[in-house]
């Protein structure tokens, strides 16, 4: 009885660490999309025409992917704390 409530107490842990994993990778996903975001926006700021309009849609499209990670973190977080 002691070996399965052993054994049950390790998968736990391991499946824990798993989420915490998970939800710092995420939320370093996420702050590397939004700095490539402020960037696009920064470089599009001073950039002619036809390059302004490619860098605001490349920070569109960063800051997409930084509100997808961000939720994905939320979530492995919530994940965790069960």
């Amino acid at each position: 009885m002691k070996k399965i409530a052993l054994i049950a107490a390790v998968a736990l842990a391991h499946v824990a660490v798993a989420q915490v994993g998970t939800a710092a990778e995420e939320s370093a996903k996420a702050t590397k999309e939004k700095t490539e975001q402020v960037g696009d926006e920064a470089k599009g700021a001073v950039s002619s025409q036809p390059d302004k309009a490619v860098d605001k849609a490349k920070a569109r499209v960063h800051k997409a992917k930084a509100h997808s990670h961000g939720k994905a973190a939320e979530q492995a977080a919530k994940d965790a704390g069960r």
